[in-house]
């Protein structure tokens, strides 16, 4: 097993320190779910990334059982299944009706039709290691597509010049989480592991954490919309829709014109005030 044995020590050290960090990154939305859970209120997050995660963590398990040998990422894997099913739970319980039926609809069409779909497919029209390279494939092009959300993120801090939406050690953190990653899909021999997900999470990371350094001193202050830290986590692990983000900027935006309209409104009062002081005066 040369994902665990310590006869193989270099895979089964990058493992390890692959499944440290990674446990890291999925407890990191406890915050956001602590708030959720003491306010009693979801306060307009998204359960899609959360939804999408537990699929990429089942997807990495059966591949993982598919090919043996890999107990190391059926561990960590295992362990997000449960912190996700635990952070959607709680959404369900305080999200708004609608919104509950919306993320129930997405969860069953993901992690059940369609994860049932993959393994009626690859049982039926592949054996041996044919099954191993097409599952792997899959769960490489499934990874491949979360970098939507890096991107976004990357594309508002440069627009905003603000890292108020990128936490330092998150990006510090994902970025080892890759590297660890890969080091273990090299050392394993495993392309799918090695290849294009962690080689693009660690680019991702890098230039995240150069914009950080870069813009780190600029004065633009930028209100945090509810739940952004969860986004940038999720590049790890799955979809977020960049339509999360610009719903907390319009959100700001309407707060901010609601606020320069009620300051308007009281400046236009004090004038007419004074005015009528000197009509009275005279």
């Amino acid at each position: 097993m040369a994902g665990l044995s310590l006869q193989h020590p270099l895979p089964f050290t990058f493992g390890m320190l692959g499944n440290l960090i990674s446990f890291m990154v999925f407890l990191a939305p406890i915050p956001t779910f602590y708030r959720v859970y003491r306010k009693k209120s979801t306060e307009g997050f998204h359960s899609v990334p959360y939804v999408v995660a537990v699929f990429s963590c089942i997807l990495w398990i059966y591949y993982a059982y598919v090919k043996t040998d890999s107990i190391l990422l059926i561990t960590i894997n295992s362990f997000g299944v449960f912190i996700e099913t635990a952070y959607i739970t709680i959404y369900l319980i305080y999200a708004p009706k609608k919104t509950r039926t919306f993320s129930m609809r997405i969860f069953v069409l993901l992690n059940v039709v369609a994860f049932a779909a993959i393994i009626l497919l690859t049982q039926l029209l592949f054996t041996g290691s044919d099954r191993v390279k097409v599952l792997g494939w899959i769960c490489v092009a499934f990874s491949v597509s979360v970098f939507a959300a890096p991107l976004s993120v990357i594309r508002l801090v440069i627009r905003t010049k603000s890292v108020e939406f990128l936490p330092f050690y998150l990006s510090f953190f994902l970025t080892l989480s890759a590297i660890a990653w890969f080091g273990y899909g090299l050392f394993t021999k495993d392309i799918y592991v090695q290849q294009l997900p962690n080689v693009l999470g660690f680019l991702f990371g890098v230039a995240q954490m150069v914009l950080y350094i870069v813009y780190k001193k600029k004065k633009n202050v930028v209100v945090e919309p509810a739940g952004i830290e969860h986004i940038v986590r999720i590049a790890e692990l799955a979809i977020a829709p960049a339509s999360e983000l610009q719903a907390g900027i319009e959100e700001n935006d309407h707060r901010k014109k609601a606020s320069e309209g009620s300051t308007e409104r009281v400046e236009k009062a004090k004038m007419a005030a004074e005015e009528g002081v000197e009509i009275d005066a005279v």
